[in-house]
């Protein structure tokens, strides 16, 4: 395996499983939310005192059951019909049953996983650092497609990522000093939570939510402090432009708003292949 443990072998094989990961992903994507949805909605009965003693069998959904299916016709999706990007490519984008469109989306979140996981095997080798940030990127892809869909950012995956990004640095995985990485990751949350505070006061709105001040904690304890400007910046100005195209098209929610999520989780990724110095460089600092 000596032979595998950097360059285009590494690449591939965790451009591969990037490929597969970026195929669950999508399930992710689509069936966190609701699960959280189904668990407020058992915690509000279970207030009211109108719970059921038990759920039935059919009623489970997680992030394995029930199978696959389109969501026109109820058809089950086959193996062979779930290879990433494949059989996308082979369907002509559509349901091989009853010829529903299937949106794009999913094909490239399967490529974007496989290409981040590729640069990480390219860059650190298929070792404990190349995993680790194969696990980064696709926790970010996920919280990205979550947000933008349906502005929460959960919990169940922003956490995990903070106190992974710690115990990275204080295991050496990451070249970031658990210092860095504790004081990164406080920066990271009271920076925005301030001006979460200071724009409600100033507006009465809420500009944000609280998971961007998690997932900016995040990206604080994997990079450590002195990145978390950089990401921002780039969050910054991604957002803008994104924004800005939008509002010009007149395709803005209603509300007016645009989930900041997204593109923090892309100032995050940016980091992750070039670095926050190059970031810096880019905007001229």
């Amino acid at each position: 395996m000596a032979e595998l443990a950097t360059g285009a072998p590494a690449a591939a094989l965790l451009g591969v499983l990037g490929l597969l990961v970026g195929s669950f992903l999508n399930v992710v994507i689509h069936r966190l939310p609701k699960m959280m949805e189904r668990q407020w909605a058992a915690e509000c009965a279970e207030l009211q005192g109108t719970a059921r003693d038990a759920q039935a069998p059919a009623d489970r959904y997680n992030l394995l059951v029930p199978r696959s299916a389109c969501p026109h016709c109820g058809h089950a999706i086959r193996w062979y019909e779930n290879i990433p990007v494949l059989s996308y490519l082979a369907l002509r984008g559509r349901c091989s049953q009853c010829g529903a469109g299937i949106g794009p989306r999913y094909p490239l979140v399967e490529a974007a996983t496989g290409a981040l996981f590729a640069w990480a095997g390219w860059h650190w080798g298929l070792n404990a650092a190349g995993l680790a940030w194969c696990g980064f990127a696709a926790a970010v892809v996920a919280l990205a497609c979550i947000d933008w869909d349906t502005t929460l950012l959960p919990d169940d995956i922003t956490l995990p990522l903070l106190w992974t990004g710690l115990v990275a640095a204080a295991l050496g995985v990451t070249p970031t000093h658990l210092a860095d990485a504790v004081w990164g990751a406080v920066g990271g949350y009271l920076s925005l939570w301030l001006v979460y505070w200071a724009f409600k006061l100033l507006t009465g709105k809420e500009g944000m939510g609280y998971g961007d001040f998690k997932l900016f904690a995040a990206f604080g304890a994997w990079f450590g402090w002195q990145a978390l400007v950089p990401i921002i910046l780039m969050a910054s100005v991604i957002g803008a432009v994104v924004g800005i195209g939008i509002k010009l098209v007149g395709r803005l929610r209603e509300g007016g708003y645009v989930p900041f999520g997204p593109f923090l989780a892309l100032g995050g990724l940016t980091a992750m292949v070039f670095g926050p110095s190059a970031i810096l460089a880019a905007v001229g600092l």
